[in-house]
Protein backbone atom coordinates (compact mmCIF):
# COMPACT_ATOMS: atom_id res chain seq x y z
CA UNK A 1 0.00 0.00 0.00
CA UNK A 2 1.32 3.39 -1.00
CA UNK A 3 0.92 6.29 1.35
CA UNK A 4 1.89 9.95 1.06
CA UNK A 5 1.57 12.27 4.04
CA UNK A 6 2.12 16.01 3.79
CA UNK A 7 3.02 18.24 6.69
CA UNK A 8 4.45 21.67 7.39
CA UNK A 9 1.70 23.98 6.23
CA UNK A 10 -0.05 26.58 8.31
CA UNK A 11 -0.48 30.31 8.69
CA UNK A 12 2.24 32.66 7.53
CA UNK A 13 2.76 36.28 6.64
CA UNK A 14 3.92 37.58 3.32
CA UNK A 15 7.68 37.35 3.11
CA UNK A 16 7.96 34.38 5.45
CA UNK A 17 9.31 30.97 4.50
CA UNK A 18 7.82 27.54 4.97
CA UNK A 19 9.05 24.04 4.35
CA UNK A 20 6.55 21.40 3.44
CA UNK A 21 7.33 17.72 3.81
CA UNK A 22 5.94 14.72 2.00
CA UNK A 23 6.71 11.42 3.67
CA UNK A 24 6.08 8.43 1.47
CA UNK A 25 5.84 4.75 2.25
CA UNK A 26 4.97 1.55 0.48
CA UNK A 27 5.82 0.75 -3.10
CA UNK A 28 7.53 3.97 -4.02
CA UNK A 29 11.06 3.45 -5.19
CA UNK A 30 13.84 5.26 -6.94
CA UNK A 31 12.13 5.07 -10.33
CA UNK A 32 9.28 7.23 -9.12
CA UNK A 33 8.76 10.93 -9.55
CA UNK A 34 7.31 12.90 -6.66
CA UNK A 35 5.54 16.13 -7.44
CA UNK A 36 3.92 18.96 -5.57
CA UNK A 37 0.65 20.48 -6.72
CA UNK A 38 -1.53 23.15 -5.18
CA UNK A 39 -5.17 24.07 -5.35
CA UNK A 40 -6.48 27.47 -4.37
CA UNK A 41 -10.18 28.00 -3.60
CA UNK A 42 -12.23 27.96 -6.77
CA UNK A 43 -9.26 27.07 -8.96
CA UNK A 44 -7.92 24.00 -10.67
CA UNK A 45 -5.17 21.99 -9.07
CA UNK A 46 -1.90 23.14 -10.60
CA UNK A 47 1.59 21.78 -10.85
CA UNK A 48 4.24 23.37 -8.66
CA UNK A 49 7.39 21.23 -8.75
CA UNK A 50 8.61 17.69 -9.25
CA UNK A 51 11.71 15.65 -8.57
CA UNK A 52 13.03 12.30 -9.70
CA UNK A 53 13.87 10.21 -6.65
CA UNK A 54 16.78 8.57 -8.42
CA UNK A 55 18.84 11.28 -10.16
CA UNK A 56 17.32 14.21 -8.33
CA UNK A 57 16.40 16.06 -11.54
CA UNK A 58 13.92 18.82 -10.82
CA UNK A 59 11.25 20.79 -12.59
CA UNK A 60 9.27 23.85 -11.56
CA UNK A 61 6.26 25.79 -12.71
CA UNK A 62 7.33 29.11 -14.18
CA UNK A 63 5.25 30.96 -11.60
CA UNK A 64 7.31 29.64 -8.67
CA UNK A 65 10.83 29.54 -10.07
CA UNK A 66 13.27 31.30 -7.81
CA UNK A 67 11.11 31.03 -4.69
CA UNK A 68 10.33 27.31 -4.45
CA UNK A 69 12.90 24.57 -4.04
CA UNK A 70 12.12 20.87 -4.15
CA UNK A 71 14.50 18.35 -2.64
CA UNK A 72 14.48 14.80 -1.39
CA UNK A 73 15.99 12.63 1.29
CA UNK A 74 15.62 9.09 0.05
CA UNK A 75 16.93 7.61 3.27
CA UNK A 76 14.10 9.32 5.14
CA UNK A 77 11.63 8.69 2.29
CA UNK A 78 10.73 12.34 2.32
CA UNK A 79 10.42 15.04 -0.32
CA UNK A 80 10.55 18.66 0.74
CA UNK A 81 9.19 21.86 -0.75
CA UNK A 82 10.89 24.97 0.52
CA UNK A 83 8.86 28.11 -0.13
CA UNK A 84 10.61 31.44 0.34
CA UNK A 85 9.18 34.94 0.23
CA UNK A 86 5.64 33.70 0.62
CA UNK A 87 2.94 35.68 -1.13
CA UNK A 88 -0.82 35.78 -0.52
CA UNK A 89 -1.33 34.13 -3.89
CA UNK A 90 0.54 31.08 -2.57
CA UNK A 91 -2.47 30.38 -0.36
CA UNK A 92 -3.70 26.92 -1.31
CA UNK A 93 -3.87 23.32 -0.28
CA UNK A 94 -0.58 21.72 -1.26
CA UNK A 95 -0.59 18.09 -2.34
CA UNK A 96 2.24 15.73 -3.03
CA UNK A 97 1.85 12.98 -5.55
CA UNK A 98 3.92 10.10 -6.87
CA UNK A 99 4.06 8.29 -10.16
CA UNK A 100 6.19 5.82 -12.01
CA UNK A 101 7.30 8.27 -14.65
CA UNK A 102 10.24 8.50 -16.98
CA UNK A 103 10.14 12.28 -17.12
CA UNK A 104 9.15 15.25 -15.00
CA UNK A 105 5.66 15.86 -16.29
CA UNK A 106 3.75 18.90 -15.16
CA UNK A 107 0.23 17.58 -15.30
CA UNK A 108 -1.79 15.51 -12.85
CA UNK A 109 -1.91 12.71 -15.38
CA UNK A 110 0.56 10.00 -14.56
CA UNK A 111 0.68 10.62 -10.86
CA UNK A 112 -1.04 7.60 -9.41
CA UNK A 113 -0.77 8.28 -5.71
CA UNK A 114 -1.82 11.40 -3.82
CA UNK A 115 -1.62 12.67 -0.29
CA UNK A 116 -4.43 14.39 1.59
CA UNK A 117 -2.86 17.83 1.33
CA UNK A 118 -1.67 20.49 3.72
CA UNK A 119 -3.10 23.99 3.91
CA UNK A 120 -0.86 27.00 3.42
CA UNK A 121 -2.41 30.36 4.20
CA UNK A 122 -0.48 33.57 3.64
CA UNK A 123 -1.70 36.91 4.91
CA UNK A 124 -0.54 40.22 3.52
Amino acid sequence: QVRLVESGGGLAQAGDSQRLSCEFSGRIASKHVVGWFRQAPGKEREFVAAIMLSEGNRSYADSVKGRFTISRDNAKKTVFLQIDNLKPEDTAVYYCAAGLLSSLIKTKRGYDYWGQGTQVTVSS
